[in-house]
């Protein structure tokens, strides 16, 4: 079979089941963010609790993509998928049937593993299903979408189920998409494998884990609690056995990462520009949630269908990318995208506290369709630049890129704007205000009215400030991103490394 044979009505079902996993993966994280109060008044679950039950499902997901891309080149990535299936299916029982917090703690942990097996699979196998270009820049573009619909399309769903269901409904909607994905897999998805991987990489992959896992949670405690001497040295400790972990690939026998890949502009470059674009997009989704909320005065509900809007522009965006990388080159695209992104940025610099929700939402329509654009583009080099034996690993290196962009863009543009916040208060402000708008608005609830209202006007005048601040900074950063993809990935193609013949991959046993 030829590696560049066009992809027939199966391989299209095939990808339609795909999705399913990476919906609901993409969704996980955010399908939480009503269900808190209600899971801490059945459970008793305390503030440190509570933050566990947010991030753990992160860090593990984090923590195993490079492993489980790795175990999957070895073992078949449609069984890790399945796998991966049965784990997710599995702990979402026990997440929706949880009696106290340790054990939903736990459940969520177990999520993440199946999380972690289920995505980077899902990109190998679709690396390894469309071998003509064309037809592999269409699936990705879908791909990208099916990701970025689960993360918008998470809280939706999280508000309307309970309304109507019980918390733990928010975790048990997985379980019949993962019998379903575990009856129609084996049917439609081929299997592949890596001939002559080797022996899996069991230092490795501890290595891989422990430079990843400190690195997350002191991103993440920086940016929620500032700077502190425990965050600083678990980045560190992250950094340094990143370090060895990478002296580790160059000397193994069989490593989990093939370093040579780096040496591909297309890949890293790719890699970089996915890292920005993350990290943009996350770090806005932070300010637009609480100006909704916050701001505006909606309910979570309202706002996490208002914050749904943008997707509608996003889901033209990534074909619309696709087709013009086919008549230009995919660097002036990507440079291109960049630069709307940042228009979108340029709208949200003049927000204000008594705008309409049509100059927010415009902004961040922007924003999403040209980073969704980018990273549609980026995925297809990332797993085009390698061949299809190294796709796994390929994809997790890309997703873990995803999770540390992620990370940055709340600490990084977080603390940008808590101190634009700070910076525009009066002097004299008391502390809860000087907290943030969340405990402006709870300390400004059991105030007489007046002077209520005159604390909180001023608080979101404050934080108003601080999304534009943001914006301007966010809108520069991807302008000189745009200069920089251009540069990089100008001449580079997604099929710089030749790959192997089809007929060499081997099916699992």
């Amino acid at each position: 079979m030829s590696t560049t044979e066009p992809a027939g009505r199966k391989e299209w079902i095939a990808l339609g089941v795909l999705a399913l996993p990476l919906l609901l993966v993409s969704m996980d994280v955010s399908v939480l963010y009503f269900a808190v109060p209600f899971i801490s008044a059945d459970l008793g679950v305390s503030a440190t609790e509570q933050l566990w039950i947010f991030d753990i499902y992160g860090f593990v997901l984090a923590g195993l993509l490079i492993t489980m891309g790795s175990l999957g080149d070895r073992i078949g990535r449609r069984r890790l998928l399945l796998f991966g299936a049965v784990a997710f299916g599995l702990a979402s029982i026990a997440a929706a049937y949880a009696q106290n917090p340790e054990q939903l703690i736990a459940a969520r942990a177990v999520l993440g593993i199946g999380g972690a097996t289920l995505m980077p699979s899902t990109l190998a196998l679709i690396r390894n299903m469309f071998h003509d270009p064309a037809q592999r820049s269409k699936a990705i573009a879908f791909w990208s979408a099916v990701m970025m619909g689960g993360i918008s399309l998470g809280p939706v769903l999280g508000g309307f189920l309970l309304e109507h269901f019980w918390w733990g409904s928010v975790f048990l909607i997985n379980t019949p998409a993962m019998v379903l994905l575990l009856i129609l897999a084996p049917m439609l998805l081929p299997e592949f494998k890596a001939p002559d991987e080797g022996r899996f990489d069991l230092i490795g992959s501890v290595l891989s884990l422990a430079a990843v896992l400190p690195a997350i949670w002191g991103i993440k405690e920086l940016a929620a609690h500032g700077m502190s001497a425990m965050p600083v040295v678990s980045i560190v400790a992250g950094v340094f056995l990143g370090v060895v972990f990478v002296q580790r690939q160059r000397t193994a026998s069989y490593p989990m990462i093939e370093l040579g890949m780096f040496r591909s502009r297309a890949f890293s470059g790719s890699l970089a520009a996915n890292t920005i674009g993350t990290l943009a997009l996350v770090g806005n989704a932070v300010f637009m949630t609480q100006y909704l909320q916050l701001v505006l005065g909606l309910s979570p509900f309202k706002a996490a269908l208002w914050a749904l809007a943008p997707t509608v522009v996003v889901g033209g965006a990534a074909p619309l990318a696709t087709a013009l990388a086919r008549r230009v080159d995919r660097a002036y695209v990507i440079g291109g995208a960049f630069v709307l992104a940042a228009s979108g940025y340029g709208v949200l610099t003049q927000v204000r506290a008594d705008s309409s929700l049509a100059v927010l939402l415009a902004g961040c329509g922007l924003l999403a369709a040209g980073l969704v654009m980018v990273m549609s583009l980026v995925t297809e080099a990332v797993v085009g630049s390698v061949a299809p034996e190294r796709a796994g690993s390929a994809s997790a290196v890309m997703e873990t890129c995803s999770e540390f962009g992620g990370a940055l863009g709340i600490a990084v543009l977080g603390s940008i704007g808590t101190a634009a916040y700070r910076a525009d208060l009066p002097a004299d402000a008391a502390a809860p205000v000087r907290e943030g708008l969340p405990a402006a608005t709870a300390a400004a609830a059991h105030l007489p009215a007046e002077l209520g209202q005159a604390v909180l006007s001023t608080a979101r005048h404050a934080f108003t400030h601080s999304l534009n601040v943001v914006a301007v900074v966010g809108a520069l950063m991807l302008l000189t991103t745009a200069v920089a993809a251009t540069l990089i990935l100008r001449g580079t193609t997604p099929t710089a490394e030749q790959p192997i013949p089809t007929d060499e991959l081997q099916p699992a046993a």
